[in-house]
């Protein structure tokens, strides 16, 4: 499904800030990009984001097409199974559909101005340097999509999110469940393999908005760098 999540939607199911977004040390890759607002969102604040996905390899009339389809999926979802999402009473669903909506056109415009900006592109080979992004973002992919992504195609590609993040930076990854809200039951696994590939991983819990719930978000980095603090939410931030 070809979704179109705006960049507070990012910040959101990422652990992030506007604020925090802007100091990040160089440029973002979103992966995989879909027809989210992001990249067009984050230009507006001066961060430069590149998106990848394998869809952009088809005309922007077809995949502005999927787009609105998955925004019709996603409203079809949250009337068929309302467990699996927030509340209306913290987010209305027409409110936050409407979201989707412009960061659709949003995408439309950028992607048009600016097509160097997407890559059409498909994990688990990317066509960039090493360590070529400071923060790499990964949503709903490698774990929402088990049958398209087995365990050593997920390991696959979680390392190359690695690889072309800068050693200094970060990748993460969300969510670590699948379409019906189930949690990955080998992460344990996978995040050992990592380890003997030298990539470090962590799991941070991220305050959901509204019912006072948790996001699980799996940061992943290349091992042996000293850590610098991450993007997130301050305490302060995470209080406000």
């Amino acid at each position: 499904m070809i979704t179109s999540r705006p960049l507070d939607e990012y910040c959101h199911l990422f652990g992030l800030t506007r604020s925090a977004l802007c100091a990040v040390p160089g440029p973002v890759l979103d992966c995989p990009g879909g027809a989210a607002g992001l990249a067009a969102e984050a230009r507006a604040l001066g961060v430069r984001v590149v998106a990848a996905d394998p869809a952009y390899a088809a005309p922007l009339t077809a995949l502005t097409a999927l787009a609105r389809h998955g925004r019709d999926a996603m409203a079809a979802s949250m009337t068929a199974t309302p467990h699996l999402h927030l509340s209306p009473r913290y987010r209305p669903y027409e409110r936050y559909l409407r979201s989707w909506d412009r960061a659709r056109r949003l995408f439309a415009a950028d992607s048009a101005a600016h097509p160097e900006r997407y890559v059409a592109a498909a994990l688990p080979r990317l066509p960039f340097a090493d360590g070529s992004f400071a923060l790499t973002l990964s949503s709903y992919l490698l774990f929402a999509y088990p049958g398209i992504f087995p365990p050593a195609g997920q390991l696959a590609a979680l390392t190359e999110l690695v690889r072309v993040t800068a050693p200094s930076g970060e990748a993460r990854i969300y969510p670590l469940h699948d379409g019906t809200g189930r949690r990955c039951p080998h992460l344990d696994e996978l995040r050992a393999a990592l380890g003997r590939r030298r990539i470090s991983s962590e799991i941070q819990r991220t305050p959901r908005p509204g019912d006072g719930r948790t996001r699980q978000v799996l940061v992943l980095r290349a091992a042996g760098h000293r850590r610098r603090p991450g993007p997130g939410i301050s305490p302060r931030e995470r209080a406000a």
